[in-house]
């Protein structure tokens, strides 16, 4: 499988469309085809990413975890919001990211909404859309939640409460 090292992919879509399915189906092409990859969701790294920063092992962890593989992918993006020092590290992952290694996020918000998962930080959410847009492919997906439908099958859930679920 081909991989330019410029590629971004982007899933956008609300909760339970298939984002992150298919973000893993990619992400074990990838690996299949002898590409070094990661997968992890953006709560997991941030953890990660501050522990690191606090033991003063920050850049250590970008480049093992973040520089080095081929292809990273970050799950779940806007689900859990980040504070300042948060918001931050993401940026460094970003920057260190930029044209130098191929990216696959998937978020449940349009991007229109991203600065209230960053801190509030307009600035900096302006600065790292521009590089996550810059090589871009955006996946929008739609419809409504698999793992709702299942339950409306099932007649588990009713119709009128997965309205008030979904919206």
């Amino acid at each position: 499988m081909a991989l330019s090292h410029f590629n971004w992919e982007w899933g956008l879509g609300p909760s339970g469309v298939g984002k992150s399915h298919l973000a893993a189906a990619l992400a074990y092409r990838c690996a299949m085809a002898g590409l070094s990859t990661r997968f992890i969701t953006a709560a997991d790294m941030m953890l990660q990413l501050v522990a690191a920063h606090r033991q003063g092992e920050l850049k250590g962890y970008l480049n093992r975890i973040i520089h080095k593989p081929r292809l990273l992918v970050i799950d779940e993006i806007g689900y859990l919001p980040f504070g300042k020092e948060e918001a931050n590290l993401f940026f460094q992952v970003v920057a260190r990211r930029y044209e130098s290694g191929s990216l696959i996020l998937t978020s449940n918000l349009p991007f229109t909404q991203w600065s209230g998962t960053f801190g509030d930080d307009e600035t900096l959410t302006a600065a790292m859309l521009d590089r996550l847009l810059h090589h871009a492919h955006i996946v929008q997906i739609s419809g409504q939640s698999y793992r709702l439908k299942d339950k409306l099958k099932s007649g588990q859930l009713k119709k009128s409460a997965t309205a008030d679920i979904s919206g």
